[in-house]
């Protein structure tokens, strides 16, 4: 499947057959023998357990029972799992756990088929036993088996069910995801006493339902339901017991499936049968489920109809330092004190307005669960909106703005969709309370490349040329909130101003604000200044299609001294004309200090 995959305990699939083929056995795995331990570390199968080789298994051409072929079968299987951002291969025997003839765990309808066994035998093994895949979370399972990205959706509590609007939005991201091969599971929470509890209405609470389709299903017969065009929007779900079905409208045999024509349910493939598989109207959907799992198969491909998308991959670690600089487990935001000693990671926004897709997923932790542990730690993280030219790490909340929080949840999986408007941006992935240890994984999928890095270093280096051309004395932060009152620029009445942070030859310049004499620019610089006497200049231009023209300036002196209040200053003129005012004044904040470390 992926030639890159890494053998799991360093067990290789084709030594390992070849060996037996060679040797004349049938494979026993010795890395997970058919024992107990490999079944439960606490609580036993109901009866005698027996571990029996199937003689029929319907699987990829290389692996298969060949009647013709006998001698090729070596009772050896590997599946592949997408683990913590890399493929891993991993083999096992045939030999499953069966009380009284019957297999106790995953089973096909089908009496001959044992690949979804077989499947399960090989995710148990990576989980250390059996028992530790129960109670386990249906998106991430689906991530396991092919590498998507999961998004919790919380059905009951978005409302989704009264609101129009959001329900409308939430159907045809489901559509999109469906259509595109992703993978859709959802349950009715349930109350421990309430799992696997039938409902009147056919539904079972605690239970995980699989999403088998979602359409726009045309009502009406013959030529006029075309013309007419008119559609319900209907999912399609299985549920794993094979029976026990929806018994609302749109069930196998409601009134509802008249209003459709034959073709139509034909296309469809409406059966009336007890297999399992039903349909439901999506605003009943709403109605019932609260929660659902949208695994996505994230396009990243350079050649496609579909969007496609750029990502970047991060591995991480929340780790102990008595430094407080080099500390990275500082806990969330209610932590002030330890907050930004969490890692940070820093992306770019080019376009006007962009969606942002953030994953942060922390290592599986089941394997752990036959020791008394194995519990998810409750991750999150915030966004925020930082100075465009920053490149040191963030120590000091000053006029940066967060701008996306996510949920904080004890799930392996934190998503998180937004749209962000052009700019730059740290990401801090944090554990819920600080000195939390662990090991994570980030994912940011943007349009464009977004140049996603980790901010590793506090502030400028000290270099074997600093001596000779100087090291910074101090940082000064500046950020401007815009401006008011300025000149007409255009025949029409307005203007298309930007501002630009001038300072020691580097600068930073906001995007364009159309036609506004009162433009909002929340822009700001960071500058590691080595001549701190030399001021600061920000010039306020108006943007033009032949040529740009100067709207007025201010000039900072950006002393450590100075007001760190917010200011509203006069703009005026350049060169030996500064003293005279220009219309128009600048609202800004500008913070320096002689630690580099301060903000």
């Amino acid at each position: 499947m992926f030639s890159s995959a890494v053998p799991y305990k360093n067990q290789h699939y084709a030594e390992l057959k070849k060996d037996c083929i060679n040797d004349k056995t049938l494979f026993e795995d010795p890395e997970f023998p058919a024992i107990n331990t490999s079944l439960y570390f606490r609580k036993p199968p109901p009866g005698l357990v027996e571990w029996k080789r199937p003689g029929v298994i319907p699987d990829w051409k290389e692996q298969e029972w060949d009647d013709k072929h006998p001698e090729s079968y070596a009772g050896i299987f590997h599946f592949q799992f997408w683990i913590f951002g890399e493929w891993v291969d991993v083999v096992v025997d045939d030999r499953l756990p069966t009380i009284n003839g019957e297999l106790i765990y995953c089973h096909s309808k089908d009496n001959n088929e044992f690949w979804s066994a077989l499947l399960e035998k090989a995710y148990a093994k990576l989980s250390g036993c059996y028992e530790s895949l129960e109670g386990g979370n249906t998106g991430d399972a689906v991530v396991d088996f092919s590498g998507a990205v999961a998004e919790a959706i919380k059905v009951e509590e978005g409302g989704y069910f009264n609101d129009q609007e959001k329900q409308d939005k939430l159907f045809e991201d489901l559509l999109k995801v469906y259509d595109r091969g992703g993978i859709i599971s959802c349950s009715i929470q349930a109350q421990p006493h309430e799992i696997e509890a039938r409902m009147a209405n056919g539904l079972v609470k605690g239970h995980a339902y699989s999403v088998t389709a979602v359409k726009k299903v045309r009502l009406g017969h013959g030529l006029l339901a075309y013309f007419r065009n008119e559609t319900i929007p209907l999912i399609r779900m299985r549920n794993p017991w094979g029976k026990t079905e929806w018994k609302g409208a749109w069930s196998d045999s409601s009134e509802e499936w008249s209003k459709v024509g034959d073709t139509e349910r034909g296309n469809l493939g409406i059966t009336v049968e007890d297999d399992g598989e039903f349909w439901m109207s999506f605003t009943d959907w709403c109605k019932f489920f609260t929660d659902a799992d949208v695994c996505r198969l994230i396009n990243t491909s350079v050649i496609s109809i579909h969007k496609t998308w750029h990502e970047a991959v991060h591995f991480g670690s929340w780790t102990k330092n008595a430094e407080p600089l080099l500390n990275r487990c500082g806990g969330c935001a209610n932590h002030k004190q330890t907050f930004l000693q969490n890692p940070q990671y820093l992306f770019d926004v080019t376009k006007e307005a962009d969606e942002v897709l953030i994953s942060l997923q922390q290592k599986d932790m089941k394997i752990h669960r036959k020791f008394g542990q194995g519990e998810n730690f409750t991750i999150g993280f915030g966004v925020f909106k930082v100075e465009l030219n920053r490149k040191y790490r963030l120590h000091d909340i000053l006029t940066q703005q967060c701008v996306q929080t996510s949920t904080y949840i004890n799930a392996r999986t934190v998503f998180m969709r937004c749209v962000l408007t052009q700019g730059r941006y740290v990401i801090i992935p944090t554990t819920f309370k600080p000195l939390t240890l662990g090991d994570y994984m980030i994912r940011v999928f943007t349009d464009v490349d977004s140049g996603c890095r980790e901010l590793s270093v506090d502030k400028p280096r000290i270099r074997c040329w600093s001596s000779f051309l100087g090291y910074p004395q101090v940082v000064t932060h500046v950020y401007i909130h815009g401006a008011e009152g300025l000149q007409n620029q255009d025949s029409s009445g307005g203007a298309d101003p930007y501002v630009i942070i001038y300072c020691e030859g580097h600068s930073v310049k906001s995007s364009i604000k159309k036609d506004t004499l009162q433009p909002e620019f929340a822009t700001s610089g960071i500058f590691y200044r080595k001549k701190p006497r030399k001021p600061i200049t920000v010039e306020v231009w108006n943007s033009n299609a032949v040529k740009d023209e100067f709207m007025g300036q201010v000039v900072l002196s950006g002393s450590v001294k100075d007001s760190t209040d917010p200011q509203r200053l006069q703009l005026r003129k350049r060169g030996q004309q500064m003293a005279d005012e220009m219309p128009g004044n600048i609202s800004l904040r500008i913070i320096t200090s002689s630690q580099l470390t301060a903000m």
